[in-house]
């Protein structure tokens, strides 16, 4: 080990394990939770014939309306390729579409359909249950709470990123 860093006690290793105190602890827990979550509305989108990449595009789509895909791109995280498959993937379902964007010939703004916002629609009615599951072994009120405080997480008001 390089004489500049310092030696680590076993106890604070990182683990993603019940009581894990390393700094990284909290990171890991949002990680596995963001799985379980995950896996749990991948299983309610599925037999839409959806998947979380599809349904993200479409939660910016009902939120933002028409938007260019360089927008949606850094709204769901995604590069440009993968962007442009989801929206590919999306017309071909008929839930979205490429127009033109006045003014700009090589833009295309990706619209919602009337099909995709039954679909938006329907997904949640699907995903009631799995978030049901999701929290069921919190405590009343425990669900709002952590709702709150992963929002003050995600959207800092100090505007720190």
């Amino acid at each position: 080990m390089p004489a500049d860093v310092p030696a680590v006690p076993a106890a604070s290793r990182a683990t993603d394990r019940p009581g894990d105190g390393s700094p990284f602890a909290l990171g890991l827990l949002l990680r596995r939770a963001h799985w379980r979550a995950q896996t749990l509305m991948t299983e309610a989108l599925r037999p839409l014939g959806i998947e979380l990449r599809h349904f993200a595009v479409l939660i910016v789509l009902v939120d933002r309306g028409p938007t260019v895909q360089r927008d949606l791109a850094a709204a769901t995280g995604t590069d440009k390729a993968g962007i442009m498959r989801v929206v590919d993937d999306l017309e071909r379902k008929g839930l979205a579409v490429r127009k033109a964007v006045h003014g700009d010939r090589r833009v295309r703004a990706v619209e919602i359909t009337p099909q995709g916002v039954e679909l938006f629609d329907a997904a949640h009615v699907a995903a009631e249950p799995r978030a049901e599951r999701l929290v069921a072994g919190l405590r009343p009120g425990e669900a709002e709470q952590l709702r709150d405080l992963l929002t003050r997480l995600a959207y800092p008001t100090d505007g720190e990123a």
